[in-house]
């Protein structure tokens, strides 16, 4: 009942499609072998397979595909876990359903998505964490700039604006600050500039 209503509350936006269903993260990657997603809605507990593990494996095996994990669990280390897990956005289940739209809007724009509620408990754990760390010596001012952008969940189009770009020289902008942090996606990236207090 619950995937129901929320697959008719996402179809309601004429431009998404609800591809598939699954009743547990094992059945979610069985999904994702054989269907092309943008986007994985998953919660965090399910049978079989809970979804911050599902989201590390689809993070892992299929890279193109964002994870917005949608819960009842308004807690900070849940949602810290989440973000390290790859996921680009963490909502609650009572969002409005135009809250989580846009959520899913972000996600595939490349930005980052967080309930206000929930990041109001997650920044803060985040900025402790920076005090002692400093920015890696071999980043660029150009590249300082489009972190800090990241950092605060900037789309590649909103950084090309900002900066002056070309989206495609944004995107490589990116992959190149991810390979020299060995991050393995934007959101790693994200929590590195909130961490090095580049935001």
């Amino acid at each position: 009942m619950v995937r129901q209503g929320l697959k008719m509350m996402i179809e309601c936006d004429s431009e998404m499609k609800v591809l598939g269903e699954a009743a547990n993260g094992k059945e979610a990657l069985t999904l994702c072998e054989t269907h092309i997603f943008d986007v994985v809605v998953l919660d965090i507990r399910m049978p079989v397979m809970n979804g911050l593990e599902a989201a590390r494996i689809i993070r892992s095996r299929w890279p193109r595909i964002k994870v917005l994990i949608l819960t009842t669990f308004n807690d900070d280390q849940y949602a810290m876990e989440a973000l390290k897990s790859g996921a680009s956005g963490y909502m609650l289940k009572d969002a409005e359903p135009e809250a989580l739209i846009r959520s899913i809007r972000s996600c595939l724009s490349g930005g980052l998505s967080l309930q206000e509620d929930v990041a109001a408990k997650v920044i803060p754990k985040l900025l402790e964490e920076r005090k002692t760390l400093s920015v890696d010596d071999s980043i660029t001012p150009r590249e300082l700039s489009i972190i800090r952008l990241v950092g605060e969940g900037r789309s590649n189009r909103e950084i090309a604006d900002e900066l002056g770009l070309s989206v495609g020289t944004v995107k490589n902008h990116v992959s190149q600050i991810m390979d020299k942090l060995d991050l393995r996606d934007r959101t790693q990236l994200a929590i590195y500039a909130i961490r090095h207090n580049v935001v």
